[in-house]
């Protein structure tokens, strides 16, 4: 038994549909992001959870991860990045094959975040273009999905930046965070030495034992 899903349910026998041909290339390159994941700190976690269930990447086309620079168009760089590393991320950028799109993902991909050392790059768009910024440390799941939802919107518009030789500029799309931060559910506070309390030798304050 045949059940009609999708399209082909909303579109009757032997129909005709037309439409140019770019806007199907700009629509099947939309829905066929392959990123490659060079996660090296905690925003990888978060870039993990995209794939899964709860957040499920895939209704957006983009959950084939890719390691091979061959075979992706957008490299996620989330998490930090040491001097060291940066060779081996430029040489994944020059191996991926054009059009390709990067996002920035978290504060120490931006901008180094905490890790302000000699050791750290500050900033990964220093030595290649970056496309989409992601705020966060580490950023939401859905902030990271969103990053990739507005590299979609340029690609189905085609609306692609390019300078007078031709070559591709980068975006230089800021996202905003779309969350608030909650209270905390169990109101702080500093507990002052008393009877029953004893203060250790790290100043830490414990109940006495009745």
């Amino acid at each position: 038994m045949h059940i009609p899903m999708g399209l082909e349910a909303a579109l009757p026998t032997d129909s005709v549909v037309t439409t140019q041909l770019n806007r199907v290339i700009n629509w099947a390159r939309r829905s066929s992001v392959w990123p490659l994941p060079f996660a090296t700190a905690c925003c990888g976690i978060e870039l993990m959870a995209t794939a899964c269930s709860r957040f499920d990447l895939a209704r957006f086309g983009a959950e084939v991860m890719r390691f091979s620079p061959r075979q992706a168009d957008l490299l996620i760089v989330a998490g930090r990045v040491s001097v060291k590393t940066l060779p081996v991320l430029q040489r994944i950028y020059m191996q991926m094959a054009e059009p390709k799109w990067v996002i920035s993902m978290g504060a120490c991909a931006s901008t180094g975040g905490v890790f302000d050392t000699y050791a750290v790059v500050q900033g990964v768009d220093q030595y290649i273009p970056v496309d989409v910024y992601v705020p966060g440390c580490p950023p939401r799941p859905e902030m990271l999905i969103e990053g990739i939802m507005a590299i979609q919107r340029i690609i189905d518009e085609d609306n692609i930046p390019r300078d007078p030789t031709g070559k591709r500029l980068p975006l230089n799309i800021a996202l905003t965070p779309n969350y608030e931060v909650r209270p905390q559910p169990v109101p702080l506070g500093i507990q002052l030495p008393g009877p029953a309390t004893n203060r250790t030798a790290s100043g830490l304050v414990v109940p006495s034992r009745v």
